[in-house]
């Protein structure tokens, strides 16, 4: 695969994530706690397992793109089609 950051991102904006990790508990032991927002939509979500974190990536990924005022975006409209 061809490495394309040299000449711009081939990465969807439509799926940009902020993800803050919070620090807490004995450092001997991983907590994967936190925040995590939805750069285009701004939906927001706290966690406190991994797997919550990936069930908020699903869920936002799952319900497609967003329009400029957060709501989700029908697929037929953009001229690229689902990404």
């Amino acid at each position: 695969m061809p490495d394309r950051w040299p000449h711009g991102s081939t990465l969807s904006a439509h799926r940009a994530f902020v993800v803050h990790f919070a620090t807490a508990g004995r450092a001997t032991r991983r907590r994967y706690a936190g925040r995590a927002e939805h750069l285009p939509s701004g939906r927001v979500a706290r966690f406190s397992s991994i797997k919550e974190l990936l069930a908020f990536f699903a869920t936002v990924l799952d319900a497609g793109p967003t329009d400029p005022d957060g709501q989700a975006r029908d697929e037929s409209s953009h001229p690229r089609g689902r990404r």
